[in-house]
């Protein structure tokens, strides 16, 4: 087996997910988990992931419980022997209080239920990342700190952190929105400059989507973090967004 992945800050984490739902595993994990800037392969069985183990290095690996052959736990339980560092997120459709204990008992770092939220997955892998030396950006957030409390961007732009310290995955888009603003914090982004930052043909893009961006992007921040502030995302009238200070 190879050793744990290059954990240097600048690379995206890279995670393996072994799930025999054909349908879920290419439809909705992989390109969901890849959305949200996560380098992240898939396998239907122990015996494919194991092959790739060989040759491959990953952070973290995300087992379904209930796999044909070898099951999530007892993979779970042999890759914590040979690679203690390796994250380990299990992922189950029962409500099962043994099945979880047994995960937590075969070193699983987190324990998810379906169906599936990429949301929390992406989230969890990230809050999983620092115990895998992988620090935030900037480093550790003042938020988290106790410092001076403020939204911030973490992960290379790919985590918003509210004052709270929580952390919010973020999808391409959103990061791209947020990573603009940041850059130019407390001053007005013309919506022009947002928009050529969503794609690459400004033109054929439609203005409504980029207010439809930023109204999910404040209502996921509310919803995420409901104990802090809300996020300083602000409307400039006939001119663009800002985020404020």
């Amino acid at each position: 087996m190879s050793q744990q992945a290059d954990k240097s800050p600048g690379l995206p984490l890279k995670v393996a997910i072994t799930e025999d739902d054909t349908v879920l595993l290419e439809r909705v994990l992989l390109p969901g988990l890849r959305d949200y800037g996560f380098k992240v392969d898939g396998f239907n069985d122990a015996t494919g992931l194991y092959r790739s183990l060989l040759t491959q290095q990953f952070d973290v690996v995300i087992l379904d419980i209930a796999l044909p052959g070898e099951d999530g736990l007892s993979i779970a339980a042999h890759l914590r022997q040979i690679q203690p560092g390796l994250g380990l997120i299990m992922l189950t459709g029962t409500e099962s209080r043994d099945n979880h204990l047994r995960a937590l008992r075969h070193g699983a770092d987190a324990y998810l239920s379906k169906p599936v939220d990429i949301d929390i997955i992406a989230a969890t892998l990230h809050s999983l990342s620092r115990r895998l030396d992988r620090p935030l950006k900037d480093g550790d957030n003042a938020d988290a700190q106790g410092g001076n409390a403020h939204w911030a961007l973490a992960s290379d732009d790919w985590c918003l952190v509210p004052p709270s310290g929580r952390i919010i995955a973020l999808t391409t888009p959103e990061r791209a929105l947020l990573g603009l603003l940041n850059a130019n914090r407390g001053q007005t982004v013309e919506k022009e400059r947002l928009i050529e930052a969503l794609t690459d043909n400004a033109s054929d893009f439609d203005p409504h989507r980029l207010e439809a961006l930023v109204h999910r992007v404040r209502r996921k921040a509310a919803s995420a973090a409901p104990e802090s502030s809300p996020l300083p995302l602000l409307s400039v009238r006939g001119k663009g967004y800002l985020l404020a200070t």
